[in-house]
């Protein structure tokens, strides 16, 4: 007979001290810390311990007793439910301020190191409806609210819905109103698509993702800084007179879409990995705008989801590497080429690589497009591909700039890197955690030296970050090798 479990404690009076990693909040209670999702630097709260690890517990607010001087009211009613935007609940000075510190404390407390200059957090003018891309979910059971299931009133207890997943409910959505970080007319498109399906029930099934069911699976909107628009309706199975039906409608309702296209999907999961993207009407890609610069974007194509902060995220990275028209610059995880693209009029030539082969055809495309004749792309594994044989026969890069995944890069890319020795290294970011790991392996030998650190916020009312450093190889080092 297994021994029941005791329960974890409810924490009274609780001050929660400060912002932690991961946007949660940190406490601290007889020596114990605790991470809070969702409280604000100065709150008193009861706080429910959910979780025990062994340097640390996790908790969830019960009762906000006294609210901090800081808390504002999030502007979302799913603030709280959704976990897409944690920090509505913060002041936007505060989350900057709290960004910069996770840039600092992951450099000095992961790396061990420090830049020679921490300059400032580039901020967003916008901090609500920035974001240019937003995927909703058909689920034939929506989530529903502690109020709605102990409501006295009839209702059906699993109701269809088109939204957001809920955070460890894989099968369920949140049947949005409104996202505040899309554009409204991703709400209008949203919502009029949701209605049309839920008034024809019997014809457009919402999915039922366990036992596979259904016919609509998902919906991607793509509002671009030039102002085009582009939609991809994803069905399970292919019905044309249906399909045609509902695709009609959404052009009749909203003529300014410049990309109305659509997939059939039968797989387990909703990727456009391995689908094709069929177009309904108008052109297979939308235009997105940088400093005269053009770079078409379809619907499997990685762009910066805030344009507006990928113009500033850019112009970081160009400053750092300080171009002065002759270098031969290496552009690693370079996806469809916009950091290439933006760098190579002011360079003598652009040597792009990336993983996924679709994006590097998008970059030979935004090269032609823009008439950009001196970069060039490569497609495979990055371990695989940068080997000195490859440098061997494209040249010796004076700047690399590296743009990896989260997981960061792999050590036979960063030993490589060491025996090219650009003079100068950009290393971008969307996790400083990994950057400040691999900076400390770059910088284990003495080197190079880290003389910039720059954050810029491209997810206002998130807890992520992105963040540009600049690493120098020393002169002692150059003289070393032009002595070779």
């Amino acid at each position: 007979m297994s021994r029941k479990r005791k329960p974890f404690p409810l924490l009274e009076n609780v001050h929660i001290a400060d912002i932690a990693a991961e946007g949660k909040a940190i406490a601290r209670v007889d020596e114990q810390v605790i991470f809070v999702p969702y409280a604000a630097p100065g709150d008193i709260c009861d706080i429910q311990i959910v979780r025990k690890k062994r340097s640390y517990l996790e908790g969830r607010i019960e009762r906000i007793i006294t609210p901090s001087p800081v808390r504002v009211e999030p502007r979302c009613p799913h603030f709280g439910i959704c976990g897409g935007c944690s920090w509505q609940h913060i002041p936007y000075e505060v989350q900057l301020k709290a960004k910069q510190q996770q840039v600092s404390d992951a450099l000095t407390r992961i790396g061990k190191i420090e830049p020679q200059e921490y300059l400032p957090i580039v901020g967003a003018d916008e901090t609500y409806r920035y974001r240019n891309k937003l995927e909703f979910t058909f689920s034939h059971k929506r989530w529903l609210s502690l109020d709605e299931m102990t409501s006295e009133e009839e209702k059906p207890r699993i109701e269809p819905g088109l939204g957001f997943h809920i955070p460890r409910l894989f099968d369920k959505v949140i049947d949005i109103k409104q996202c505040f970080l899309g554009s409204d007319l991703s709400d209008r498109i949203r919502s009029f698509v949701r209605d049309y399906c839920l008034e024809r029930l019997e014809d457009y099934p919402f999915f039922d993702l366990k036992n596979q069911e259904g016919m609509m699976r998902s919906l991607l909107i793509r509002t671009a800084s030039t102002g085009e628009v582009m939609v991809v309706v994803m069905f399970y199975h292919d019905d044309p007179p249906k399909r045609m039906s509902l695709l009609a409608a959404i052009e009749k309702a909203f003529p300014e879409i410049t990309s109305l296209c659509y997939v059939i999907n039968p797989k387990c999961n909703d990727t456009l990995a391995g689908l094709a993207v069929e177009v309904y009407s108008g052109r297979n890609y939308i235009l997105e705008e940088m400093e005269g610069l053009r770079f078409g974007v379809g619907a499997k194509s990685f762009y910066q989801t805030n344009s507006r902060q990928a113009y500033k995220l850019y112009s970081v990275v160009r400053e750092f590497a300080s171009l002065g028209g002759q270098e031969l610059v290496y552009d690693l995880y370079t996806g469809t080429g916009t950091i290439a693209s933006f760098v190579s009029r002011f360079c003598k030539k652009v040597v792009g690589i990336e993983y996924v082969e679709d994006a590097v055809a998008d970059a030979r495309i935004n090269c032609r497009i823009n008439g950009i004749e001196n970069a060039t792309f490569f497609a495979g594994d990055m371990k695989d591909i940068l080997t000195m044989d490859f440098v061997s026969t494209h040249g010796k890069p004076d700047v690399l700039i590296t743009d990896p995944p989260r997981a960061g890069m792999h050590d036979d890319v960063i030993k490589t890197i060491l025996t090219v020795e650009p003079k100068r290294i950009v290393y971008v970011s969307c996790n400083p955690a990994t950057q400040a790991r691999d900076l400390s392996i770059l910088m284990a030998d003495g080197r190079y030296e880290l003389l910039k650190s720059r954050a810029v916020d491209m997810f206002p009312q998130t807890h992520h970050i992105e963040n540009v450093v600049l690493l120098e190889l020393r002169k002692t080092s150059l003289s070393s090798a032009s002595a070779l």
